[in-house]
């Protein structure tokens, strides 16, 4: 009888020592950071933009293969249509 309870206290022992334990101090880190996500302000979108179709692209591409000024290229890309 008495070898029985102590199996069955050492089973209990090990298997509570291998569960993984959260410290409080992280469940209240993480439910902060929680908080802060939930009540945080969107982010806001950019401004502008090129707004370029496909052709457009290419050309830029290719522009900036050739080593031209992106404000000169983008200028002789916007005057062809």
């Amino acid at each position: 009888m008495k070898l029985s309870a102590a199996i069955i206290t050492l089973l209990a022992g090990s298997a509570a020592a291998f569960a993984p334990v959260m410290p409080s101090a992280a469940v209240r880190a993480s439910s902060i950071q929680q908080q802060t996500v939930m009540f945080a302000e969107p982010k806001e979108e950019e401004e502008g933009g090129l707004d370029l179709d496909l052709d457009e692209m290419f050309s830029m591409f290719d522009a900036a293969d050739k080593g031209e000024d992106f404000d000169k290229a983008i200028k002789d890309v916007k005057k062809d249509n």
